[in-house]
């Protein structure tokens, strides 16, 4: 079963996807920003296009492992997105995907600019959270 990842944002919405066995996370573009409803219903019809049978998204936390504003707005979007998918969608912690994607994009040769453009970095935020949780998933094939 193929394992999505959302990066919730304020201006983009990153989309990443698993192969079919469950091992590699592959970046899947990103969504426009606006209104709940119409990302829910945007990123739904992306997920229904990649063959999504899970869908991660991100929570953002603090350091701390506290929640702030950042975190309410991904749990809004999750439970909107959870309506429009109609199966299941789970939160998972996401501290620093940004910046490790970032850094990834920087050490195989991509400029901070050429990463803004057209969602690269939202793309690469939800590589991260999807990769990471498939590292530590079930074995290949089960996760």
């Amino acid at each position: 079963m193929k394992v999505a990842a959302v990066d919730y944002g304020q201006r983009r919405i990153g989309i990443a996807i698993s192969d079919d066995l469950g091992m590699f996370a592959h970046p899947a573009g990103a969504v426009e920003a606006g209104g709940l409803e119409k990302q829910a219903a945007l990123v739904a019809a992306r997920l229904k296009e990649l063959g999504a049978g899970r869908v991660l998204v991100g929570l953002p936390k603090n350091m701390d492992g506290t929640e702030g504003p950042s975190a309410k707005d991904a749990r809004a979007f999750a439970e909107k997105l959870r309506v429009a998918c109609g199966g299941e969608v789970r939160l998972v912690d996401e501290r620093l995907s940004t910046v490790e994607a970032s850094r990834r994009m920087r050490e195989g040769g991509v400029s901070a600019k050429k990463q803004r453009e057209k969602g690269r970095i939202d793309a690469g935020a939800a590589v991260v959270i999807l990769q990471g949780h498939l590292d530590v998933a079930s074995p290949p094939g089960e996760a």
